[in-house]
C-alpha cells in the first residue's frame, strides 16, 4: 500500500510518499510560497534533490505539480497516480469533535470548517489541501490525522481555564495542546524500548523541542497534560513564540503600543521567545552558539530561560503523574542540541536525573543517554510524524 502524506500550511505544502508494505520512504518534498510569483517546490528522491521554480496561485495548482514529480519520466517513483492507495492529511485542530484520526467525509470537512475560529491560519489550509487531493485523485480515500486528538484524554481539571465557565460553554475556550502526533509516536516507542507497552502505570514526559516546542505528560500511553493550550503560543518559550505570560503583559503592550488584538498576537507568535530577547536571527543554533560568547549576555539569558522552563515543566508533570519513569527528547532541538539536553537534565539532578555525558554526545539517533544509576531513564527518540500519519491512514483504510 502506497500512502501520500500531505501537510498543508497557509502558503506551503509538505508531502511524503511512503510504501507501507515495508515503511519505505519513496519521495518527499516541500512546496513553498504558494500564492506568490516566486513559489517553488523542493522534491527529494534519495540521494537526489530537484528544485522546480514555478508560480502557483493556490494549493490545487501546487498539488498538481507535486503529483507530476511523483510520476516524472526521469525521476518518478511511481508509474501511475493510481498506485497511490490513500492520502493522509495532517490536520492541526480537531477541537473536541475529533479524539482520533478519521476517514474524511463531507461531514468531517464541514466539522473542520466549524473549527476554523480555533485555528484560523491552519484549518482553512488543511481543507484546501483535502479538496485539492479529492479533485486530483477522485475515489482515493483520505484520512485526517489531528494534532490535538492525542490530548483529548486529558482530565478536565488539566484542560479547563479558570475563567468564566460560560466562555468554555459558548466558545470552547480551553487547553487543547498540539504536537500530539509526535508525542504519541515517541511515547509509544519509549514504551516499546522499556518493554512496558501496555503498562497503565508507565509515566513518561516527552519533550518535542523544535521551532515550536511543547512538553507532554503521558501516563499509560495517554496524554494527561501538555504545555501548549488554546493555541501553540503558550507553554515554554520558543524560538519566536512567547510561551506562558501574565495576561496583563498582553493588554499593557496593546495599550502602550496602540496595537490591535491581531497585531499583538502576531508579536507573540513571530517576534517573541528567544528571538525577542536576543534580537538575533530566529535560528536556535545561532542563538545557542552566541550564548557561549561572553559579550552576548542576552543569548545566555534566553538559553537559560529556555532550559530552566523545560525542566520546570518536566518536574510539574512528574508531580501531576505522581512519579516519572522516563524523559524523551525529540524534535530538531531535542534530537540534535547536545548541550541543551545537558542543561535541562542538570536542572533535574535533584530529582535523581543523571546524564551519561558520553552517551549524550550524539545527534538524531535513538539512544538511552542517562547513566546506569539515574533514577529516571532519559532517551533521545527521533520523531517521525509523517510515518505516524501514514500508519493511522493505513489502519483506517484497511478497515473501510
Amino acid at each position: 500500500m502506497k500512502i501520500l502524506v500531505v501537510n498543508c500550511g497557509s502558503s506551503s505544502l509538505k508531502y511524503q510518499l511512503i510504501d507501507m508494505d515495508n515503511e519505505k520512504l519513496l519521495a518527499k518534498g516541500n512546496f513553498e510560497r504558494i500564492g506568490e510569483q516566486e513559489s517553488f517546490v523542493t522534491h527529494k528522491v534519495a540521494p537526489e534533490k530537484y528544485v522546480i521554480k514555478i508560480p502557483v496561485m493556490n494549493h490545487e495548482e501546487a498539488l498538481k505539480i507535486v503529483l507530476e514529480q511523483l510520476v516524472h519520466k526521469d525521476y518518478g517513483v511511481i508509474k501511475d497516480l493510481k498506485e497511490i492507495n490513500a492520502v493522509g492529511h495532517r490536520a492541526v485542530h480537531g477541537g473536541e469533535l475529533f479524539n482520533k484520526s478519521v476517514l474524511v467525509t463531507d461531514d468531517v470537512i464541514e466539522k473542520m470548517e466549524e473549527l476554523i475560529p480555533l485555528a484560523p491560519l491552519h484549518n482553512p489550509a488543511v481543507v484546501l489541501g483535502i479538496r485539492a487531493c479529492q479533485k486530483a485523485m477522485p475515489g482515493v480515500p483520505m484520512v485526517a490525522v489531528f494534532d490535538t486528538a492525542f490530548h483529548q484524554t486529558m482530565p478536565k481539571e488539566n484542560y479547563i481555564y479558570p475563567i468564566p465557565y460560560e466562555f468554555y460553554e459558548k466558545y470552547r475556550i480551553r487547553k487543547y495542546g498540539f504536537h500530539g502526533t509526535s508525542h504519541k509516536f515517541v511515547s509509544s516507542r519509549c514504551a516499546e524500548i522499556l518493554n512496558r507497552k501496555n503498562d497503565e502505570n508507565l509515566k513518561i514526559v516527552t519533550c518535542h523541542l523544535g521551532q515550536g516546542a511543547s512538553i507532554c505528560a503521558v501516563k499509560g500511553g495517554k496524554s494527561v497534560d501538555t504545555s501548549m493550550g488554546l493555541s501553540p503560543i503558550s507553554g515554554i518559550p520558543m524560538v519566536t513564540r512567547s510561551g506562558d505570560l501574565d495576561p496583563s503583559v498582553v493588554t499593557e503592550i496593546m495599550d502602550r503600543e496602540n496595537l490591535t488584538a491581531k497585531e499583538v498576537i502576531s508579536v507573540l507568535n513571530k517576534k517573541s521567545g528567544l528571538y525577542g530577547i536576543t534580537g538575533l536571527n530566529p535560528d536556535f543554533r545561532e542563538i545557542e552558539l552566541a550564548s557561549y560568547e561572553p559579550d552576548n549576555p542576552k543569548a545566555k539569558l534566553a538559553i537559560d530561560l529556555f532550559t530552566k522552563t523545560i525542566a520546570q515543566f518536566i518536574a510539574k508533570y512528574a508531580v501531576s503523574m505522581n512519579g516519572i519513569d522516563a524523559i524523551v527528547f525529540t524534535g530538531g532541538i531535542g534530537e540534535n542540541q547536545i548541550n541543551i539536553r545537558k542543561k535541562i537534565c542538570e536542572n533535574l539532578e535533584w530529582m535523581g536525573v543523571k546524564l551519561d555525558l558520553d552517551a549524550n554526545n550524539i545527534r538524531s539517533e535513538e539512544k538511552k543517554i542517562s547513566s546506569s544509576d539515574s533514577k529516571v531513564t532519559v532517551y533521545i527518540i527521533p520523531t517521525d510524524e509523517e510515518m505516524a500519519i501514514a500508519r493511522d491512514t493505513k489502519s483506517i483504510v484497511e478497515n473501510i
